[in-house]
């Protein structure tokens, strides 16, 4: 399996923000988000290809016990159905993230799906294709009615907003699954756009998460 990152940190995102976790990144994905933060996962995918044997060792050698399947997009990672369950198997809670256009019949505690809003769309040749996949609902309505699970949007406008409701309305989904985040890799960057949306969530009832890791060490790779 290629591996773009493994790694012990911070959950920096979502419902268990703040959680020490063990972090298997994938490399490769089948979206080109304009603002991805992980660029070396999707437009130029990287990383080392490891065993499953190799990626639990590194997974066993931290106390944590949480492990955080990312990418790219795991759930198109070779070995993604075997991998999650011999995390299983070690007793490990299992959160992965998604964006939801892609199902797997994985084992998992916590299904972390992002759907990807227009803002994500980039110019330029992906643009099509990135359109169409993100907007595939039968997989994200599956994982939804399989797993826990909480829908993580990356938030660039107050007009993003919009977007969420008419998505959250087609899919039947409710508020007490959904997170509102701040788009950005900089921390002036976030503390300005989390001030108007944190605003946002007490209005209309969405939770509001930072991005815990950029606040903390900036916009790195490996934490």
């Amino acid at each position: 399996m290629k591996i773009a990152e493994l790694f012990y940190s911070l959950q920096g995102e979502g419902a268990l923000v703040g959680v020490p976790s063990v972090f298997i990144r994938t490399s490769g994905c089948n979206l080109r988000c304009s603002w991805c933060d992980t660029p070396y996962t999707s437009w130029q995918p990287e990383g080392a290809e490891l065993s499953l044997d190799q990626i639990l060792d590194e997974v066993r050698a931290h106390p944590a016990r949480h492990v955080v399947i990312t990418g790219g997009e795991p759930m198109i990672a070779p070995d993604i159905i075997p991998l999650t369950e011999r995390l299983r198997a070690l007793g490990l809670h299992l959160t992965i993230e998604t964006a939801g256009t892609v199902f797997q019949p994985v084992a998992c505690d916590l299904m972390s799906i992002s759907p990807k809003l227009s803002n994500s769309t980039p110019r330029g040749p992906w643009a099509a294709q990135h359109d169409r996949v993100r907007t595939e609902l039968q997989p994200l309505l599956q994982l939804m009615a399989r797993y826990p699970y909480q829908l993580k949007f990356v938030i660039e406008k107050p007009g993003d907003v919009e977007e969420v409701r008419a998505l959250l309305a087609s899919i039947g989904a409710g508020r007490n699954h959904t997170i509102l985040m701040p788009e950005g890799t900089d921390r002036e960057v976030l503390r300005e756009r989390g001030a108007w949306l944190a605003e946002i969530c007490k209005q209309e009832g969405f939770r509001f998460s930072p991005r815990l890791h950029v606040d903390l060490w900036g916009n790195q790779r490996g934490v």
